[in-house]
């Protein structure tokens, strides 16, 4: 059986499932004219594009319409414990992109390459995300701040933090001035985990880190993570920002609509949108502006197709250049996480598909809305911690990600295939724990010194771009990923696992690493530039910097340098990613954008 047939089995199979459980529900779109002009035109439906999208339309004379390339978010998409479904390739609701074959890491994968899934559904990756919310360090925010970017600094984007939030978690005397209560976008605690979740925040303990919130005064410890659910349903960014303002007649949506370049005038102003809907190429036009919230692999893209980019590299694919500005496409950033390192645990201890689909789980949240299905499918916790040397001890370089599963407990028929390991591979490393109970620990470096680039293939807008991380191109990276490995051990050899859970370390040693001595630094550096790979947090592609940087694209308040009336508003414009998942910055960089909208038109 092929994997193509595997993964529509299965995608056929949940489907069936999530409609006995939860239901269909339809999402309100509209089909506009041809030619049709608004005010504003935002191009995405996800994170970032949804804010923006809900804030324009509190002012009852803008006209607001948003493009959305995907189609209405299936059932499955709203029950976490499904998250896992929309990653394998030939997703329907993905956008289904690869990245380029890398040369310092992912050794032991297809093609040294991994599958790289974007949302193309309404809500964008915000409705196939894991959804854990998480803003990142205070030192984040500061240092975009240093670097020349006004209004962007820790105390101002709290305040936008806590302005889409309903936080319906723990509250407690030290955290509550860090949250929000009423906001559109509801977050919750994690509503039910498995034994490892308990002896995960106790090995924290043991080795001397707190409990924490991590978006509130301390980033560094451990902790059971937020989600963006409400009553153990996905709350996508389109859920919370546009479906509830849709009664709003200034306020449209329009599925299925492909943009393929921005529209300029002879003074480069930025005029309406190229698009395919229903096998057809139409434009929208805007009166006021265009903005981008494509993401930050699509935002470079369409920039490009555009004429606004390298001026080089677009002439070398067809391009007449009207602006050229090198910064776009170029400072990629992701947070790269190691795969593959894994505990045995005692039978009841961890998590599994049988128990995902048991008639227990189905009844616990077809009745409660708890149970495995509640949350993602093994997301436990997570922990944060400075490992290397110099800067903020507060400021995390590192974040643990523990889930209560691992590559073999499908016996190799969809996890290890959609990570992208070599078949031969997980014959060899992966099949002789197959089947196990087991927790893993995935380290997860927050601010990497490797940087990539997004390029074009071509003028085709249907050509997906070329996506090159660039993983471990920076040596630090490799040594920092090696004082992780061991933090990683020093958690699975904790009394509170090894007692607690009965963890084992699965210390069998990996493909193309084992002329190495087993553990030492050498091993683990082989180790990682074998086993690294992503962990979906693409940033950085469209810099938001001073004028004074030749590498910037877009100014502190988002406007694209060169023209007028174009804006970039989502992940692509982070200067330096975040330390954590990067779906609640997006956010709130979708609400900091649109009031800077409203400032710059009088409405603040």
């Amino acid at each position: 059986m092929g994997q193509f047939t595997i993964n529509t089995a299965l995608v056929a199979f949940i489907a069936f499932v999530a409609n006995v459980l939860i239901g269909r529900t339809d999402f309100p779109t509209d089909i506009v004219s041809d030619d049709v002009t608004v005010d504003f035109i935002i191009v995405g439906s996800g994170s970032s594009g949804s804010p923006v999208a809900g804030r324009l339309s509190e002012i009852p004379e803008w006209d607001v319409l948003v493009l959305e390339a995907g189609g209405k978010p299936p059932p499955e998409s709203r029950i976490p414990g499904f998250s896992f479904i929309f990653f394998p390739e030939n997703n329907r609701y993905s956008y289904n992109y690869r990245t380029a074959p890398q040369t310092y890491s992912q050794l032991n994968f297809d093609n040294r390459a991994s599958i790289f899934p974007r949302g193309k559904v309404i809500g964008g990756t915000s409705a196939i995300n894991f959804m854990m919310y998480n803003r990142g360090n205070r030192y984040d925010f500061d240092r975009w701040a240093e670097l020349g970017n006004p209004g962007w600094d820790y105390q101002t984007v709290l305040k936008y933090f806590k302005k889409s939030e309903n936080y319906r978690g723990h509250l407690t005397s030290e955290n509550e001035a860090y949250h929000g209560i009423g906001g559109p976008l509801n977050v919750e605690s994690k509503r039910w985990g498995t034994p490892v979740m308990k002896a995960y925040l106790e090995a924290g303990r043991e080795l001397g880190y707190p409990t924490i919130d991590p978006n509130a005064a301390s980033q560094i410890g451990f902790n059971t993570p937020d989600m963006t659910t409400k009553n153990g349903v996905r709350g996508s960014a389109a859920e919370a920002f546009i479906r509830p303002n849709l009664h709003r007649q200034n306020l449209r949506i329009q599925a299925d609509s492909q943009v393929t370049r921005v529209l300029f005038d002879d003074n480069l102003r930025a005029i309406g949108v190229e698009y395919r809907h229903q096998n057809r190429v139409k434009r929208a036009y805007a009166r006021k502006e265009v903005i981008l919230s494509a993401g930050a692999i699509d935002s470079p893209k369409l920039l490009m197709l555009s004429g606004i980019g390298p001026k080089q590299h677009l002439e070398s694919v067809g391009i007449q250049s009207l602006v050229d500005l090198p910064g776009v496409g170029q400072n990629f950033q992701d947070h790269p996480t190691i795969y593959g390192l894994s505990w045995s645990v005692r039978k009841g201890m961890a998590n599994g598909l049988q128990q995902l689909l048991s008639p227990w789980s189905k009844l616990q949240y077809i009745t409660k809305r708890q149970g495995p299905l509640s949350t993602p499918l093994g997301v436990e916790g997570n922990a944060w911690a400075r490992l290397g040397d110099g800067q903020d001890p507060t400021f995390p370089d590192m974040q643990f990600i523990i889930i209560s599963s691992h590559f073999g407990i499908d016996y190799g028929l969809l996890f290890s295939p959609t990570a992208g390991f070599k078949r031969e591979v997980y014959m060899d490393y992966f099949q002789p724990n197959q089947g196990r109970e087991s927790f893993s620990i995935g380290p997860m470096m927050t601010v990497p010194k490797s940087r990539g680039s997004i390029t074009l293939r071509s003028s085709d807008p249907a050509d997906p771009p070329l996506i090159d991380p660039n993983y471990l191109s920076h040596p630090d990276d490799v040594e920092l990923f090696v004082k992780s490995i061991n933090f990683a051990l020093a958690i699975g050899n904790t009394t509170a696992m090894r007692n607690g859970l009965g963890a084992t370390f699965y210390d069998r040693p990996v493909t193309g690493c084992k002329h190495l001595l087993y553990g030492s630094d050498d091993y683990w550096r082989c180790f990682t530039h074998r086993m690294v790979s992503t962990t979906y947090h693409p940033t950085s592609t469209c810099m938001m910097a001073p004028d004074s940087d030749p590498n910037g694209v877009v100014s502190s308040r988002l406007l694209v340098r060169g023209v007028t009336g174009l804006r970039v508003i989502d992940a692509s414009i982070m200067p330096i990613i975040t330390s954590a998942n990067t779906n609640a910055p997006c956010i709130m960089i979708g609400e900091r954008g649109a009031d800077f909208i409203k400032e710059d038109y009088g409405h603040i």
